[in-house]
């Protein structure tokens, strides 16, 4: 094959052609992440399908010597045309190679591209070595056809957050709200509008002196002025990426796009979930207009003005009745809404868990003349926050029986403590009022501390 002059094979006798050179072009279904080789060149792979191998597909290996130079697909369902490639095995499995001194590739909008401002035949990205040819927009149409009527296997196989179970490895649609990290720790927050079960808590009472249940997952907080831009509803999902071991191109996570996550890990870390990004995930970007990305954003803006759509998912139909409040017909807010309020000084009504209670001894509730000070962690969905019982809240919260056996009782029910249960325990869903305030006055950036109110805890 010299110049112009060449064919496009079918992926299914490609496969036949092993240690042969072949033309290919088919449609982009899965991205791996572009990192760093061992050498000074840059890789990553990518899955197509064609009308012979709608299911399986072949992976394509690429090599370049700038990251630059690597494809750049924009949204699964893309069209890459493959020039010169040659066909190799690893093992039982056969796949493209793509060298950098002789191969060649262009990409095409595979989608409905009526909105774009591309011109319908023109590439978004080529590589080098790639020569342009009339007959193949004929090619690129009848693949774009196809692909309106095709029903891609295994790209709908993706779970919710809701979905998410510890040590499990699945496929995750979500968007990615931000990227915060540096040099070897990276970590991306995703969501979907949906909120993550409640994560059993192995921590000891006991421990939370010296060594209390974090807020946050991560070496740092994330400032109020990220967390104004999370949506109120739905839990964000921390995603980890250890540079050390990846090598990844961060430059290719892009914040506010939709992706698919393939063979992620699911964790969970001081009663948080967390996700880890492994050597064999994988991703692609995802259209704005994707059926699935439609759904997910529909589902979120019918739950946002619902007025029990603030509450968890999991606390469904009611929270316990163990807690009562002074005001039963106030709508719910998530803890993302109490932390994001505009005003340092607020009063709410939330749906939450107390996963952990400083000082655990209740002979260490009150101090030596009689006051209660005590701090509870409380987390739904959204956010965890530390809330302080103080003075008359306390008395409140705690009802007419104060003697140490009703408390006792009280605080392993609250905590979710059973007889039997020593190593794990899940506590309940509880309504509580909270109100925001000034840690001090004078502090004109508005530090704010919480306290609970109103509530009563019911024996």
């Amino acid at each position: 094959m010299r110049g112009d002059d060449y064919k496009f094979m079918q992926i299914v006798d490609a496969i036949a052609s092993i240690n042969q050179r072949v033309n290919l072009i088919g449609i982009v279904v899965e991205t791996g992440l572009p990192k760093s080789t061992r050498g000074t060149d840059y890789f990553c792979s990518l899955k197509i399908v064609d009308k012979s191998r709608t299911n399986l597909g072949i992976f394509v290996s690429f090599f370049a010597d700038t990251m630059e130079k690597l494809p750049q697909v924009d949204s699964v369902g893309d069209i890459i045309l493959l020039c010169q490639v040659m066909m190799k095995t690893r093992g039982t499995e056969v796949y493209v190679n793509f060298d950098k001194r002789y191969s060649s590739f262009a990409i095409f909008e595979g989608r409905d591209f009526s909105s774009s401002s591309r011109n319908e035949f023109c590439p978004y990205q080529i590589s080098p070595k790639y020569k342009a040819r009339e007959q193949d927009k004929k090619i690129v149409m009848d693949l774009r056809n196809w692909l309106i009527q095709l029903k891609l296997h295994g790209l709908n196989d993706s779970l919710s957050l809701k979905e998410i179970k510890e040590g499990s490895r699945f496929n995750l649609l979500c968007k990615i709200l931000h990227v915060e990290g540096k040099n070897d720790e990276w970590m991306l927050f995703l969501w979907d509008g949906t909120d993550t079960p409640p994560a059993s808590i192995g921590a000891k009472l006991e421990d939370e002196m010296e060594n209390p249940l974090p807020l946050q997952l991560g070496s740092c907080s994330l400032s109020r002025d990220v967390l104004c831009t999370f949506p109120p509803v739905g839990s964000v999902l921390r995603m980890i990426i250890n540079q050390r071991s990846e090598k990844i191109n961060m430059n290719f996570i892009h914040i506010n796009k939709w992706v698919k996550f393939v063979n992620i890990k699911i964790e969970v870390h001081a009663a948080l979930w967390r996700a880890v990004l492994m050597p064999f995930s994988r991703l692609h970007y995802l259209p704005d207009d994707d059926d699935r990305v439609l759904a997910c954003q529909r589902s979120y803006e019918e739950r946002v003005p619902s007025k029990w759509g603030r509450m968890p998912f999991t606390s469904f139909p009611w929270p316990s009745p163990i807690t009562g409040t002074d005001h039963p017909d106030v709508p719910f807010v998530t803890l993302m809404n109490v932390l994001t309020h505009p005003e340092v000084t607020g009063k709410f009504k939330c749906v939450v868990r107390v996963v952990a209670i400083f000082p655990w001894r209740i002979d260490d509730f009150r101090s030596p003349s009689g006051i209660y000070r005590v701090r509870l962690t409380l987390e739904d969905p959204t956010a965890r926050l530390h809330a302080f019982l103080y003075a008359e809240d306390g008395m409140k919260f705690f009802g007419n029986d104060q003697s140490s056996e009703s408390l006792v009782r009280k605080r392993d029910m609250l905590l979710g403590i059973g007889g039997w249960q020593t190593t794990k325990r899940n506590p309940p869903w509880i309504q509580c009022c909270l109100k925001s305030y000034y840690v001090d006055k004078r502090d004109i950036w508005g530090s704010r501390n919480y306290r609970i109110f109103g509530t009563t805890l019911v024996d």
